[in-house]
């Protein structure tokens, strides 16, 4: 694990602890199980694809650590209408919301506001270490959570995927290496499997990551190719190797009109 995953973990499992001195955990999950109509994540992304459409993931994201403040001026609402409409052909299939304030200066609030503005399917994304992460992802209206695995140890992540599912919620799964893929198909059943071409300890992205692990996914996953994707050579390469599913965000956050840099890279 890298030592950047180490202290962010660390700090989720502080962040835990405050947060359920307000809303402990039974009560969070009684929250959770009330929510009802969850968005249809997978199937938003299987419809893109039925439709011959890079199925995109696009994500509303206001900064990095490795790359400090994307986007001063920061609505989510506006982004998020702005990737639901694209160019009129084409647009987002779902959204990714940060809602990490201490490393990425994201907010519950902006997942909030972004699901309220338009009919897409959202993500939560977020470092999710415990099983009240995933309760209150769904209180919040997430319709779906990222689990890294590399922050997880087996069992762990399999109660938290079972959760998710049992609250009618998607998992995206990410890898970021062989070892860590094969942990995934051998521990969890989603079907949404997320290739990070980031290396976690040099910050370094090549899109070789998901090239080379493509051929260890099984027929039956979602492959999804994140980080890295900035031209549309890139996109031509992955879809001409059979990988029609994004996540992207920085490529977007810095354009004055997000859906429309999505449109430009996608169409």
């Amino acid at each position: 694990m890298s030592d950047i995953l180490e202290k962010i973990i660390a700090v989720k499992h502080e962040e835990i602890a405050l947060a359920q001195r307000k809303i402990p955990l039974a009560a969070m999950r009684a929250d959770a199980e009330s929510r009802i109509l969850t968005r249809d994540f997978v199937g938003a992304l299987r419809a893109k694809i039925a439709q011959d459409q890079a199925a995109v993931i696009a994500e509303v994201k206001k900064a990095s650590p490795s790359k400090g403040l994307l986007r001063p001026e920061f609505y989510p609402s506006d982004i998020a209408q702005s990737y639901a409409e694209g160019d009129g052909k084409t647009s987002a299939a779902c959204l990714s919301v940060l809602t990490d304030k201490t490393f990425f200066q994201g907010s519950v609030d902006y997942l909030k506001q972004a699901r309220a503005s338009v009919d897409l399917p959202v993500l939560r994304k977020d470092f999710m270490v415990a099983p009240y992460h995933i309760y209150e992802s769904r209180a919040m209206g997430a319709d779906a959570v990222l689990l890294i695995v590399a922050a997880l140890e087996d069992g762990l992540m399999a109660e938290l995927e079972a959760i998710a599912h049992a609250l009618d919620m998607a998992v995206l799964i990410e890898v970021h290496d062989q070892l860590e893929l094969e942990r995934a198909l051998r521990h969890l059943k989603s079907p949404l499997l997320g290739i990070n071409n980031r290396n976690l300890r040099t910050f370094e992205t090549s899109l070789n990551t998901t090239l080379a692990l493509q051929q260890y996914v099984p027929t039956d996953r979602l492959l999804i190719t994140e980080s890295g994707i900035a031209t549309p050579e890139d996109v031509h390469t992955m879809r001409s190797a059979g990988i029609h599913s994004f996540l992207v965000g920085e490529a977007f956050m810095r354009a004055p009109e997000p859906g429309q840099a999505l449109a430009q890279l996608f169409g």
